[in-house]
């Protein structure tokens, strides 16, 4: 097309047109564009980096991917430049809306209380987002019927009432509906030489590394131990927020997350007796759900051979027929079942069993049983009728993994393939919605990859306090970008179908180097660099033991959240110390200690940038959101993500940049560009490809190199 054609067609029409928005676009006139596409849907996964994506790439092992490039547009390196702070709330918002987190408001994975300095709020609330998402412009006035699927950045509640406009959940990234389990994991060990059924709650024992799954059979009584969900927490006191101080390296997001959430059952293996149907030579054991209310009476069962190799699962010996039935060391997901809670209520839920070892003689048998989800949630879809039809037409929301990354064995039996069916599951949902035209536009967020890197993305550098297999892991990370490339190839034929795809990510993950630096930690405030400085103090007890308890009155500044330092203001905070006039020099006392800080083991310096929030405009950092310094932590002792710059890169091939591939009707085929993607372009080039306005507060660029028409 010639171009002034096309630039005949893509000219703005200003119609006037009344619109009404809680983001700032009152009364106005709507800027319309004839549409480069009718269909178009974002693929995002959460943790996609394209660093490890080039290495797998080369290797031939994602050839879905690999066609998208093909057949589209992107740059070179497959680099996104992200916003900052490079952590999932903030930057799936800045995708949605275009605008940079100091604009929008989300500046962390949670907010920060006003006034108090030790209390974190709630993020993942679309009230307390200041910027117009994408998907409200193309419900309201591009009139498009819009799916928002799982979207963890200011997607719910819906902010629009618009009938065009769709929205399941967002609060909370792992997986759809993670706020509707019911019940938490449990490690079942059956044994011969036990003697009797116990339910253990919040407990478990597993062996780090590739050895035996469950071990201490005969002594399991363990110390209590509960890893905090705080998301969960947060959610849940919305107002009255969470405080969380961490002190040490045992109290960082790693070594937490490493704690299982489980209850254990120990039960006897004996002889089947007092069964209605029960085959020849079958040996019994117990399960025991919920808070230790539901039993469930489970067979072993022999092969011809006379080796047991089936475990059969019954609601009653009453019942004829098992309710799963699990034949070697395999797994079985979303089985239906229901559970009594504590006030007698039933509750109708799903689950996944995992069988990990049985003695073939049938004296023992490891399993894990899966968190359980309830199936009658359809509070967090919008509308709850959209719950019904994925229920009727894909199946009911599967469970997440429950296990941690600790465990090379069970990374391989259970966390990925686990995965592997949630991202089946949600390949099915979304294609059911584009064969039978329910959207014109989809915005999707999958987690498998940030989940997993959470979990044992570490663990791929060998550490002596962790006796860790990094080649293991290094192969469980490759397991994983096949996994998603596998998803990713679900939506390929598409292409032909007259569908636009972006895919695109929040940010990548980091295999950290150096560990023991706690500074900048998402689930609170960190105090032992501040301490060390002589900024922040904890208060002691009668024997002088420190406390997690921060000492107000001789504090001046603390390191919360993942990049920010905040000065004890009298006149702002609860307990300020500092008075206002001496803010701008004790600002420039604390950057100058920042970067004079060296890391005890390694000598290195351990922060990469420091600067005053007004100076942090130039990051999109700025403003009543962010704190009155922003930091970030230098190469190498990045933990994951969420403290490091957009553009560093970690151990075995990782980065922390999120990735751009773009295929499909309005995308060149087979191009690549040299411009730098930024994270706020996104917004407005889906904008351009649709036919809509930029929403409101857009800071973004379309990316028109890669479109097929001139702007």
């Amino acid at each position: 097309m010639k171009k002034e054609q096309a630039q005949q067609q893509l000219n703005v029409i200003l119609v006037s047109t009344n619109v009404t928005s809680p983001h700032g676009i009152e009364g106005g006139k709507v800027m319309k564009r004839e549409a480069l596409t009718e269909k178009m849907i974002l693929l995002g996964v959460d943790g996609f980096e394209p660093r490890l994506a080039k290495k797998f790439l080369d290797q031939g092992k994602m050839p879905n991917l690999q066609k998208f490039i093909d057949r589209g547009a992107c740059r070179e390196d497959l680099v996104l430049l992200g916003a900052m702070p490079t952590v999932t709330p903030p930057l799936w918002t800045t995708l949605a809306t275009g605008a940079y987190p100091g604009t929008h408001g989300i500046t962390c994975m949670f907010g920060q209380k006003h006034g108090q300095l030790d209390t974190l709020v709630y993020n993942l609330d679309s009230k307390r987002c200041k910027a117009e998402p994408l998907w409200n412009v193309f419900a309201e006035d591009g009139n498009k019927k819009t799916l928002v699927w799982h979207w963890p950045g200011s997607a719910w509640p819906p902010t629009s009432d618009s009938p065009n406009l769709s929205v399941v959940d967002g609060t909370s990234p792992p997986t759809i509906n993670t706020s509707a389990v019911v019940d938490i994991l449990k490690i079942v060990v059956a044994s011969a030489t036990l003697k009797e059924v116990q339910f253990l709650p919040n407990t478990a024992a597993v062996t780090p590394g590739a050895g035996c799954i469950i071990d201490n059979v005969e002594d399991l009584v363990a110390e209590e131990k509960v890893a905090v969900n705080f998301r969960g927490a947060a959610a849940k006191n919305r107002d009255k927020g969470i405080k969380n101080i961490v002190t040490c390296e045992e109290e960082n997001e790693i070594n937490v997350l490493s704690e299982f959430i489980a209850d254990t059952v120990k039960s006897p293996i004996k002889q089947a007796s007092g069964w209605a149907d029960a085959p020849a030579g079958a040996k019994e054991f117990t399960i025991v759900l919920g808070k230790g209310l539901n039993r469930r009476p489970a067979l072993l069962l022999q092969n011809k051979q006379g080796e047991y190799d089936t475990v059969a699962v019954y609601k009653s010996k009453k019942e004829i027929e098992p309710y799963v039935t699990i034949q070697g060391e395999n797994s079985v997901y979303c089985v239906s079942d229901s559970l009594v809670d504590e006030n007698g209520k039933a509750i109708l839920c799903n689950r996944n069993y995992h069988v990990l070892d049985i003695k073939p003689d049938g004296s023992q048998v490891n399993m894990i049983v899966d968190m359980a989800v309830d199936m009658t949630r359809d509070d967090l879809f919008h509308p709850k009728s959209l719950y019904k039809e994925v229920l009727e037409n894909v199946g009911p929301v599967p469970s997440r993994p429950g296990v941690t990354g600790t465990n090379e064995k069970l990374v391989e039996r259970v966390y990925i393939p686990t995965w592997d069916y949630y991202c089946k599951w949600q390949a099915d949902a979304l294609t059911y919605f584009m064969d039978n035209n329910k959207y014109d536009v989809i915005f999707s967020h999958l987690h498998n990859v940030d989940a997993s890197g959470h979990q044992f993305w570490h663990f791929a550098k060998h550490q002596e306090m962790w006796n860790n297999n990094e080649e293991a892991y290094q192969g469980f990370i490759e397991k994983v970008y096949i996994q998603t490339d596998n998803y990713l190839g679900r939506f390929l034929p598409y292409l032909d179908k007259g569908w636009t795809i972006i895919i695109t990510s929040d940010h990548g993950l980091i295999s950290q180097e150096n560990h023991g630096v706690i500074l900048g930690e998402i689930i609170g405030v960190t105090t032992p660099i501040m301490e060390s400085l002589g900024y922040t103090t904890l208060v002691k007890d009668a024997n002088g033991k420190r406390l997690r308890e921060i000492d107000w009155a001789n504090t001046k500044a603390v390191a919360s959240r993942g990049n920010y330092i905040y000065l004890n203001l009298i006149g702002r905070d609860e307990h300020g110390i500092v008075d206002p006039k001496d803010k701008y020099d004790l600002e420039t006392q604390i950057i100058n200690d920042l970067y004079n800080y060296r890391d005890p083991k390694t000598g290195k310096r351990v922060v990469a940038l420091a600067m005053r929030n007004k100076d942090a405009a130039i990051l999109g950092m700025s403003g009543p959101e962010c704190g009155d310094i922003v930091y970030f932590k230098e190469e190498s002792f990045n933990v994951i993500h969420a403290d490091s710059l957009s553009t560093q890169n970690g151990y075995a091939g990782t980065s922390v940049s999120p990735i751009f591939v773009a295929a499909g009707p309005g995308i060149k085929e087979g191009y690549k560009t040299e411009r730098v993607i930024r994270q706020v372009d996104i917004a407005p080039t889906m904008a351009i490809l649709g036919g809509v306005r930029f929403p409101a507060q857009s800071e973004g660029s379309p990316v028109h190199q890669i479109l097929t028409e001139d702007i």
